[in-house]
Parts: structure tokens; C-alpha cells; sequence
């Protein structure tokens, strides 16, 4: 699948702006973003339920959409599977499945059965109302209808959301694991970011009507392309720092940076995990408050100021520290307010061009 070029406006606010993306033949990517900043406009450009201002969209190197081409969504090998299900109520499970086949009767009966098998349902659902299943369940039946068409691509419009975070994370892992079986090109659109960390691929963050980054989930989590990014993906450490050659200078020491994007006065980024309690360690913090969470704890930890040489003139754009940080730890009784600690960080961190 190929997006090129693609822009759209609804009244007078331009929603996309030029967006490209390539999703490559049986691999998953996911679409994370804000609310609002044209993600589903953009799934809704590649189903077909909108035309594009301007630009293309291609499948399996097929013009769908485009200044003199428009294929239909009923004529686009395309599933669909919207955040609710879209169920009909008034149709049992197996019905509804149907409604996707070519094909009637007995054949269809073993096609319902095979499908729901797909998605780890019994083929006994096939006779139950929508009412009458779980949140997941309703969602999986869901997958299996748009399965029922065997597209070449597979569109998830925030499926998950309305689910609970337990069974969320089933219905998730399910989900994958079926798409990836059948070895269908899919693209999930969510705002939850550990959901397209861990379903896709690749990940796509859109703000403001442009993908921002595209990448590996590790890449772009482990070097966003800027604060903004790096802020909406996770937790972020942010520091001031002073960037000489390939190591930033800041209160939590020396950190190597590879290709760094500037020098001198610059904004350091570490993840929490990267910032670890160490008996020995050279960098020194005051614990100010914790947060329990049963498996561990979140950390505010405020760090002592860089040392200064007297001897020296103060340069005023050089960091002086002292920020108060946020780290997580597995064991709330090491870390009371109040507790001296010792630090140490682990990895390498990502620097962004000074911003006041």
C-alpha cells in the first residue's frame, strides 16, 4: 500500500498535509497520533470512504485514488474493522460473517466456522447475538467479517479503545497473531502508544496533519526525531545539556550521544528505564515524592547541582542543574522521600536543538 502526496481539507482546515507512506506486503503498521491530527482521515482516504484533495493511493501497485482515478470501497480489496465493531444487532454471528461471503448455504456455514476458529472462537458462537457476546468477543467477530472478503489489506480504526486494559491486551495479542497467520498487509490507527509499539511493524506518528517520524517501534522510541515526539511516545527525561563532540554535559554527567543533530547548548532526552538506582553510583539525587503502582513505583528524584569551577568564568549558557527527574524502580521502601541516592545511566541519549 502507497500513500503519495495526500491532502485533505473539510472547510477550509486543511487536515492533511502531504502525507507519504508506504506499508510493505504482509507487514503491519501502526498510525499513532493526538486526537485530531488526521489519522483516521487518512484510514478513511485508503478505504475509499473519502476522496483526497490531491495525491494518491495505491494497492498492490493498483492507482485506487487519485487526480483522474477513483475506485469505490466496495470495489477495493479492503477490510474494515471500526472501533466499535459495527455489528448488525439484528443478525446472529454467523449472519453477520455471511454478510461478507461470496458464497451461501452449507459452504458458507464452514466458512463461518473456519473464520471464527481463526479469530480462538468456538463455531458454536456462529448462533448468538452480538448482545449476547464480551466487548472482545464482538471485536474479534468483527475481524473474522472483514476476514470473510480476504483483503489485501486490513484497516483497524482504534478497535481496542472501548475494551478494558486486561482484556485489551488479549484481544490485541489475538487480533496480531491472527492478521499475521493470514499474512494480511494491516494498518492500525490508535492514540494509545504502547498499543502501536507493541502490535506494529512500523510506526507512523501523525501530528498535525504530517507523519512526523516513521520507523521501527524501537527506533522511534529509542531515537524520536524530536522533543514532541519523544514527549508523546512515553515517558521522557528531559535535561538541559552542553553537547561537545559526541558526549552532553549535564547534571547526570557525560552522556554519549550518537550522531548528534547539534552542539553546544542543547536539550538531552533519556527514558526513565535508562536512569536505574545503583549502589556506587557517581551521580547523586534526592528522592522528593513517590507514586505506588504495585509492580514499581515512579520516582521524582532531585538532582544536585553541577559542580563549578571558581576559578573559572560563569558562562551563562553552560547547564547548572539541579532538575527534579522521574525514574521508576521496583522497590517503594528504597526509595523514601527524603533518601539520599545514587544513580547511574545506562545507554545513550538523543539531543535536540536548544528551544526557550
Amino acid at each position: 500500500m502507497r500513500v503519495t502526496g495526500v491532502r485533505k481539507s473539510f472547510g477550509g482546515t486543511e487536515v492533511l498535509k502531504g502525507v507519504d507512506l508506504t506499508v510493505a506486503q504482509g507487514r503491519t503498521t501502526a498510525i499513532v497520533g493526538a486526537s485530531g491530527s488526521g489519522k483516521t482521515t487518512l484510514l478513511r482516504l485508503i478505504a475509499g470512504f473519502e476522496a483526497p484533495d490531491d495525491g494518491s493511493v495505491s494497492l498492490d501497485g493498483v492507482t485506487v485514488a487519485g487526480p483522474q482515478t477513483w475506485v469505490p470501497a466496495h470495489k477495493r480489496s479492503v477490510g474494515y474493522v471500526a472501533q466499535d465493531g459495527a455489528l448488525f444487532p439484528h443478525l446472529s454471528v454467523g449472519q453477520n460473517i455471511e454478510f461478507g461471503l461470496p458464497v451461501r448455504g452449507r459452504a458458507a456455514a464452514s466458512r463461518v466456522a473456519e473464520l471464527l476458529e481463526m479469530v480462538s472462537m468456538d463455531p458454536s458462537y456462529a448462533k448468538r447475538r452480538p448482545s449476547q457476546l464480551s466487548g472482545g468477543q464482538q471485536q474479534r467477530v468483527a475481524l473474522a467479517r472483514a476476514l470473510a472478503r480476504q483483503p489485501e489489506l486490513m484497516l483497524l480504526d482504534e478497535p481496542f479503545s472501548a475494551l478494558d486494559a486486561g482484556l485489551r491486551v488479549a484481544t490485541r495479542r489475538a487480533v496480531s497473531e491472527t492478521l499475521r497467520e493470514a499474512g494480511v498487509t494491516t494498518i492500525l490507527v490508535t492514540h494509545d502508544q504502547g498499543e502501536a509499539l507493541s502490535f506494529a511493524d512500523q510506526v507512523a506518528v501523525m501530528r498535525d496533519g504530517t507523519l512526523a517520524q516513521i520507523g521501527s517501534p524501537f527506533v522511534v522510541y529509542t531515537r524520536p526525531a524530536d522533543r514532541a515526539t519523544a514527549e508523546f511516545l512515553g515517558d521522557a527525561v528531559i535535561l538541559e545539556a552542553w553537547m561537545e563532540g559526541s558526549l552532553a554535559l549535564c547534571s547526570l554527567g557525560g552522556i554519549p550521544v550518537r550522531r548528534p543533530s547539534a552542539q553546544g547548548r542543547v536539550h538531552l532526552m533519556l527514558r526513565p528505564e535508562q536512569i536505574r538506582i545503583a549502589e556506587g553510583g557517581n551521580i547523586r539525587g534526592r528522592v522528593v515524592d513517590t507514586d505506588y503502582f504495585g509492580p514499581e513505583t515512579t520516582v521524582r528524584i532531585a538532582l544536585a547541582p553541577i559542580a563549578v569551577d571558581p576559578s573559572k568564568p560563569v558562562d551563562p549558557h553552560q547547564p547548572v542543574g539541579g532538575e527534579v527527574i522521574s525514574i521508576r524502580h521496583w522497590n517503594a521502601m528504597l526509595a523514601r522521600p527524603g533518601t539520599d541516592l545514587s544513580l547511574k545511566v545506562v545507554g545513550e541519549g538523543v539531543v535536540f536543538p536548544w528551544q526557550d
